[in-house]
């Protein structure tokens, strides 16, 4: 299986961001980390072993980046101000930079990924599509909270208004996204467990206003015994992966 660690300095950022790819062919799937975790966290915890049939066999190629979570929401010392600029930075590195590379390594200018995100990965995976559906061909969403006015000691502004999918979601009533994302055959996965350190709620409550909307996804809450934890991630991707991929 073909394993190409590449990367370079964006501007934007300030610094060196690696990104690593699996598989040859198939349609583009990209992979933003956990919590402050890098780019190689979802080999390093066997993720992609979990997948690497559709992988091998070209159903699938996977791109996998880094985060900028230690800068942004994760940073006790940053002002609210500070953590909105650097979510709103790594919108654009991700649209004007990662995108472009996807598309050129697909020889396909038109290729949308299906982005995927765990935890605090799935916020941004969230936060990235609903804010692009015309970029992105879908979204897989686990165990995530689409709620970050937590992160924000009361501040609230524009930028973070529009970078808090249940708020901007909520208020979404134009002709150009919420047609996209009604009818635009894009897919979306919203899964939640039910046991330690889950909340299904968060996610219940982003499929609500899905619902409200008329926008198509899927809700998956499984059991009880089902916790906020890598061996539940590596049955529910590949379980995705099925779904979507064939």
């Amino acid at each position: 299986m073909r394993r190409d660690i590449t990367g370079w300095y964006s501007g934007r950022l300030n610094m060196d961001m690696p990104l690593v790819a699996y598989g040859h062919y198939g349609p583009p799937v990209l992979m933003l980390p956990t919590a402050a975790a890098d780019f190689l966290e979802y080999e390093r915890f066997h993720l992609i072993d979990s997948v690497k049939w559709y992988l091998e066999t070209g159903k699938a190629k996977v791109y996998s980046i880094n985060s900028v979570n230690r800068q942004a929401l994760l940073n006790d010392r940053a002002s609210a101000w500070e953590k909105i600029e650097w979510l709103k930075r790594y919108d654009g590195y991700i649209t004007e930079e990662v995108l472009p590379l996807i598309r050129k390594d697909c020889r396909d200018a038109n290729a949308k990924p299906i982005v995927v995100g765990i935890s605090l990965g799935a916020y941004l995976a969230g936060n990235l599509f609903f804010r692009h559906p015309d970029l992105l061909g879908g979204a897989i969403l686990l165990s995530g909270s689409y709620d970050i006015r937590g992160y924000m000691d009361g501040f609230h502004n524009d930028d973070v208004f529009f970078n808090n999918p249940v708020e901007y979601l909520t208020h979404l009533d134009d002709n150009y996204y919420l047609p996209t994302l009604r009818h635009g055959g894009r897919k979306i996965v919203i899964f939640s467990g039910q046991g330690a350190y889950e909340a299904p709620d968060r996610s219940q409550q982003l499929s609500g206003i899905l619902s409200q909307k008329g926008i198509p996804h899927w809700l998956d809450i499984w059991g009880r015994d089902v916790n906020h934890d890598w061996p539940w991630w590596r049955q529910a991707m590949p379980y995705y992966f099925g779904k979507l991929f064939g």
